[in-house]
């Protein structure tokens, strides 16, 4: 394409240069001369630019370069075309006339490349930049996130080993089968670390290993109603998501009363988003006993934004005695 646009710009000036009552033979000659000196004059300063690109406080050396270039460049042709037509003395005499016009023209020709080369090196500069700043958001949110997990899980075992403690001596056979489901769980656990996101059906199974365990503790008194609606739905979730909100519900909902309770978890798909609500009791007299840190939701809401750079996807309210947690969570149009 390059060699097109130099022919075509060679028979332009050839033509041009034969209406300044130059003859076909002198105005071809001319022509190839000058245009391959300036495509050389390019090729100079693109691979000079290549190997040195000044840095903004020098950026004055660029015009300096390309006046440097220029300078070369017409010293160069004049000596060809002076050795080669110069015995005309009318062609002689015409091209000392055209010098200034020649000068200019190639000055800018050359400055222009210039000034392309410094927008396009800024401009890749730039999105290698961006690229880099990226990079370093995406390790500091993979690192945060793999710290949220982290805490999660020594806050649940302890909790499943001081129960696990208390039924070796009472109920062996029960320790046995909750070290089982403990070992379950955190197997499913460790797959799910380098996930970044998971079908709602497999999280809602991993959910129910969890529960099972937490059974295991409570017995007969805590129940959980899951209403999947969506389930049939090809939906997606960040993994472990959803049992800090349940380990939640389970403490605000069991730990302040001797009766049983329902746990209530429902989805549906709507508007492109998947709407999870999680209730439980909620004894608001006795919410200042067990306040405790926050941290199971507060993790959740961390993990949300770090993933959707959103703060409005996980809401929180108390309505008729029943804690609800809404989530929603973004879908990716197939």
């Amino acid at each position: 394409m390059y060699i097109a646009w130099w022919i075509f710009w060679a028979l332009i000036q050839t033509w041009v240069l034969h209406q300044l009552e130059l003859s076909w033979n002198y105005a071809f000659i001319d022509s190839v001369i000058t245009n391959g000196l300036l495509a050389l004059a390019c090729f100079a300063a693109i691979i000079l630019f290549r190997y040195y690109q000044p840095g903004n406080s020098n950026r004055i050396y660029r015009l300096v370069f390309a006046l440097s270039i220029t300078i070369l460049y017409c010293i160069s042709f004049k000596w060809v075309l002076t050795n080669l037509l110069g015995a005309d003395d009318y062609y002689q005499d015409f091209l000392e006339k055209s010098m200034p016009i020649r000068f200019i023209i190639s000055l800018l020709v050359l400055t222009f490349l210039t000034i392309t080369n410094w927008l396009l090196y800024n401009l890749q500069e730039q999105k290698d930049r961006e690229q880099r700043q990226n990079a370093a958001e995406q390790l500091v949110r993979e690192a945060e996130l793999a710290r949220l997990r982290q805490q999660l899980q020594p806050h649940f075992l302890f909790n499943s080993l001081n129960s696990i403690s208390a039924l070796a001596g009472t109920k062996p056979n029960e320790a046995r089968k909750m070290i089982q489901q403990l070992s379950d769980f955190l197997r499913g656990t460790l797959k799910k670390d380098d996930q970044q996101t998971v079908s709602l059906h497999e999280e809602i199974e991993h959910l129910k290993l969890y529960l099972e365990i937490e059974k295991v503790r409570f017995g007969h008194r805590l129940q959980v109603d899951v209403n999947m609606e969506c389930d049939n739905k090809d939906v997606s979730l960040p993994p472990l998501l959803l049992q800090p909100i349940v380990e939640n519900a389970i403490k605000f909902g069991l730990y302040d009363t001797i009766e049983d309770i329902t746990i209530s978890i429902s989805c549906h798909f709507e508007n492109n988003y998947l709407n999870i609500q999680i209730k439980n009791p909620f004894d608001s007299d006795t919410q200042q006993a067990h306040e405790g840190t926050g941290f199971g939701l507060s993790s959740v809401q961390r993990r949300l934004f770090l993933l959707y750079a959103r703060n409005d996807l996980m809401t929180t309210e108390k309505n008729n005695n029943q804690f609800i947690t809404s989530l929603k969570i973004p879908q990716h149009k197939k």
